[in-house]
Formats: C-alpha cells, sequence, structure tokens
C-alpha cells in the first residue's frame, strides 16, 4: 500500500519512472565501442573470420553496428536483413521465428558468445555466412554481452525525453567575428521558431555555441568539449576552417551528424556523418568554369588562378586548375598573392580568384592601372561584400557564383526567413551564411521529424540521406543520398553591370558532374 502511495504522488508530481536509462557500466561502455568500432578495452586487435573460406580481417573494418545500426536493430542491405539484437527479443522463448522458417531456444550468455564467435544459433543451426565470426577474449565476449543487454536502451547523447541538444562552433573574434555573430544569429531564431511551435516530436531543441578560438589548436579543444563534455547530439552549420579534415575523421569516430555548408570557405569533407546543403567553393567554380568554357570562349588563355596561399585555398585552387586543363583549358597557371604586395599578374585573358572581398577589388583596380581588364570570376560569398568596389571598367566582365538567386525564393520561404532576421535584428549581410544557416536548421527538423520520436544520430543520418526534391523555400531543390552528401551540385552564374549596380543572371543552376 505504501509503496502504491508513493508511486502515485510521483506520477502526480510529473516523474516519469524508467524513462531516463542509467548510465552505462565500465565494462557495458567498453562493449559499446567493441560494437560500434571493433576495438578491444584490452588496446589488442581483434580480428574476424569471414565467409567460407574463414579470411581473417581487423574487426575495425566490420564492427557489429555497420549492419546491426547503433541501435541494434538492424536494417536490410545488399539481400541480408541483419536481425534485432535487443536482449528481449534474444532471451525470449518466443519470436526466434526467422525468416527462413528456422526457430531456436531462447538465447542465453553461452549461446550468444557461440553464435559470435563460432557463427552457430541456440538451436546450433549455422548462421548466414554474410556474418563475421569474431575472435574474442573471455573479457572482450563479457563485455559485448553486457552491452547487448543495454543496446536497446542506449540512447545517443544530447537526447532526453525533453530536449535535443545541439551544438556549433562559431567565432567571436578574429577576422570570420562578423559572419559568426550572423550564423549565431540565424541559428537562434530558427531554434526559437521550432519550439515556440512545440518542437519536434515533443522535444524542445537546445543549442550550445563555442568559439573556436584563433588557431588549430584551440578549435580541436572546443571540438571535444562539444562532443565529449556537452554531449551534443549533433552540430550544425559550425564555422572552423582551421579543422579541415580533422573534422570529419572526429565526427566520425563520435558517431557525431553534422549538417551545415562546411565547403563554402575552403575543401569539401567527403563523411558520412556531414550534409551540405550548399555548394561547396569547388562546385561554385566548376559552374563558373563550365559557363566560361561554353559562353565566352576563353579555352585558348592565358588564364591565371590566384589565391591566398593558405592550405584549402590552395587545394581548391590545385583542384579548378586540373579540372581546367581536364576540359581542354591551355596556359593555366597558378599563383598564390600577398594583398599587401603591389605585383600586378599580368597577361591574363580570364582570372579565377579565390579570397576575400577587399583583395578582389584591389586586384582589378591594379588591373585597370595596367590597362588589362580580363574576365574575373569568383565566389559570391567570398567577394559580394566588396563588389561595388570593382573599377567600372569590368562591368559585365566580372562573373559570380550564386547558390541561390531571388528566383529560387518562395513567398514562404522568404517571409520565415525575415521573420527570423527581424527578431535577431539582422540584416542583409552575409546572405549566403544566413540562407546555408537557415536551410540546415530546415534540413535538421526534417531529418529528426523523419526518424521519428525514437530516434538516434543514426536514424538522423539515415533520414537525412533517403531526403529527396527537398524544398528549402530558398534554395533550388536538395537532394541527399548514398555517397552523396552535397545537397546541391551548382550554381548558378550571375555578372554585374557596375555603373547601374544590377545584377544579370546568365546561367541558372544546373548540376555538375562529379570531380574526382
Amino acid at each position: 500500500m505504501k509503496t502504491s502511495l508513493v508511486l502515485s504522488l510521483l506520477l502526480l508530481c510529473g516523474v516519469h519512472l524508467g524513462v531516463q536509462a542509467l548510465p552505462l557500466t565500465p565494462s557495458e561502455s567498453a562493449g559499446k565501442r567493441l560494437y560500434r568500432e571493433g576495438l578491444s578495452a584490452s588496446g589488442e586487435p581483434i580480428m574476424a573470420r569471414v565467409g567460407a573460406a574463414g579470411m581473417l580481417l581487423p574487426a575495425t573494418s566490420l564492427p557489429c553496428a555497420n549492419c546491426h545500426g547503433a541501435d541494434g536493430v538492424g536494417r536490410p542491405e545488399g539481400g541480408v536483413r541483419p536481425p534485432d539484437l535487443s536482449w528481449s527479443r534474444l532471451s525470449s522463448t518466443y519470436g526466434q521465428q526467422q525468416v527462413n522458417g528456422r526457430d531456436y531456444p531462447a538465447y542465453t550468455d553461452a549461446s550468444l558468445a557461440k553464435a559470435i564467435q563460432e557463427g552457430r544459433d541456440p538451436g546450433d543451426n549455422r548462421l548466414d555466412p554474410a556474418m563475421p565470426r569474431f575472435v574474442l577474449s573471455m573479457n572482450d565476449q563479457r563485455n559485448l554481452t553486457a552491452y547487448l543487454k543495454r543496446v536497446a536502451e542506449d540512447r545517443d547523447p544530447g537526447l532526453d525525453p525533453a530536449t535535443v541538444h545541439l551544438g556549433t562552433l562559431l567565432p567571436g573574434s578574429g577576422p570570420l567575428s562578423e559572419e559568426g555573430t550572423t550564423v549565431a544569429a540565424v541559428l537562434k531564431g530558427s531554434v526559437a521558431r521550432i519550439n515556440e511551435a512545440g518542437g519536434i516530436h515533443g522535444r524542445q531543441l537546445r543549442l550550445t555555441i563555442l568559439d573556436p578560438g584563433p588557431d588549430r589548436a584551440s578549435a580541436e579543444q572546443a571540438l571535444d568539449r562539444l562532443i565529449d563534455q556537452e554531449q551534443v547530439f549533433a552540430l550544425i552549420a559550425p564555422l572552423v576552417p582551421a579543422l579541415d579534415a580533422d573534422l570529419a575523421t572526429r565526427l566520425e569516430r563520435a558517431g557525431v551528424p553534422l549538417i551545415g555548408p562546411l565547403s563554402l570557405l575552403g575543401t569539401a569533407q567527403a563523411s558520412r556523418q556531414i550534409f551540405e546543403p550548399l555548394p561547396g567553393l569547388r562546385e561554385q567554380l566548376i559552374a563558373l568554369a563550365d559557363y566560361a568554357t561554353e559562353q565566352l570562349k576563353v579555352l585558348q588563355g592565358p588564364t591565371l588562378i590566384t589565391y591566398p596561399d593558405e592550405a584549402g585555398q590552395r587545394l581548391a585552387a590545385q583542384n579548378l586548375s586540373r579540372y581546367l586543363q581536364d576540359h581542354a583549358w591551355q596556359k593555366v597557371r597558378l599563383q598564390a598573392y600577398d594583398p599587401a604586395s603591389e605585383e600586378v599578374p599580368l597577361g591574363s585573358r580570364s582570372v579565377f580568384y579565390l579570397g576575400g572581398g577587399a583583395g578582389f577589388s584591389r586586384l582589378a583596380e591594379r588591373l585597370q592601372v595596367a590597362g588589362q581588364v580580363p574576365y574575373l570570376f569568383a565566389t559570391s560569398n567570398q567577394v559580394a561584400g566588396d563588389l561595388l568596389q570593382v573599377p567600372s571598367g569590368f562591368s559585365r566582365r566580372v562573373f559570380l557564383a550564386y547558390p541561390f538567386v531571388p528566383s529560387d525564393w518562395t513567398v514562404a520561404g522568404r517571409l520565415a526567413l525575415t521573420q527570423v532576421r527581424a527578431n535577431q535584428g539582422l540584416g542583409g549581410q552575409h546572405a549566403v551564411l544566413q540562407v546555408g544557416a537557415y536551410s540546415s536548421m530546415l534540413l535538421l527538423s526534417e531529418g529528426l521529424k523523419q526518424a521519428g520520436r525514437d530516434t538516434s544520430r543514426e536514424k538522423l543520418v539515415d533520414a537525412l540521406e533517403g531526403l529527396h526534391d527537398f524544398d528549402t523555400g530558398l534554395t533550388p531543390l536538395i537532394s541527399f543520398g548514398p555517397g552523396r552528401r552535397q545537397g546541391l551540385s551548382g550554381a548558378h552564374v550571375v555578372t554585374v553591370d557596375l555603373p547601374d549596380q544590377r545584377f544579370y543572371l546568365v546561367a541558372p543552376y544546373r548540376p555538375i558532374a562529379a570531380m574526382p
């Protein structure tokens, strides 16, 4: 009677029993790492036998979660149907009937070890040959069994019954501080908008913003803090070029999804965990190159690609040079530039510019003084803020790549972004970053809705991967897919009448062929 009274009082006070799982024990945590990454707590390598020949491969290349999923549910792939590994099913005396008609007793700790290591179920039937047989120590097997008993209730970090915790890295000082402040405002406004509408499946979004600091080391520390201490569920629209490809490696190791336009400022970071709503620097430069090839007839050159001497920009310039030469452009040369230098790169018919806006207008001024007015090509997000400082002699000789143009904006999309801007005191500055951040929040929201109330990081990744022709109301339709993590693979090309300050669309968006 007393117990019933206590339970009733707890429920009346809004305490939900059994909702929050207990933390994993050290053994369960070690089993989780083995399950998801194929790594032993001892540090010794784990091997697995594969196929009828029993070929030995490292378990890190085929951990359990690859087929059974981080949640243990299992998803059909390539004709193979990995079973649900939840302990409630495995240990049940019912529900062991398989799609092939075979049935067998409930699993015990011993029969589970036999299945994992020998590929035989509790009825001594041989499991599907696609199932690896893992060579495990007694301690590794004990850890893995302990975790499999918890896998169904082991929620990803950053997720509880009431909230989804998001994180991002945005500079509050330094050369990108204004951009960071702008993106932060859009994200905060978008989170508020979603929460005011009731959240997603009853959960409110919570956003943590950290400053990545001035260099790579501080950026790595900030990222580690988001993942390990803040334990965010996903990252949204970070602005942290200092991390480059290390960001993808860290996200994959932690299993953290990221939605945001990372490669606008540099190189693409191919990863299953990363979804980019906008075309990157590479895709926009190729759109410009394709337009110039087809409409301006400048293949014979000479062509200059000029860039700041930074790793990401240098790689983007090298990729563009290779693309041009592979498409019959002649006399293509690369040149790093120093904005403070008075040296002028003369003699080019076309100039592709990578870098900040101030350098773009300064380059154009020096070229005009030298009596040269080549075609100038650049991406709008890099140079738009300084575009109207370009001398009028370059009118309609400047061509910019834009991820979107006003005709892409629907009435609903324009209204929604306008409301976020008004609520956050934003103007139209850094429009590409604004739309990138806002589109990232739309994609996250849609992914969480499709993943369902019982979501996970893996379910979010699967849901985003399945989005096709998603309408943000601000961009061309966005599509992802297996192996495709760039939602838009091309760009609009726009030229500028400088005296009248008018922009003219000369080539609408079209997808480009993938680069190697």
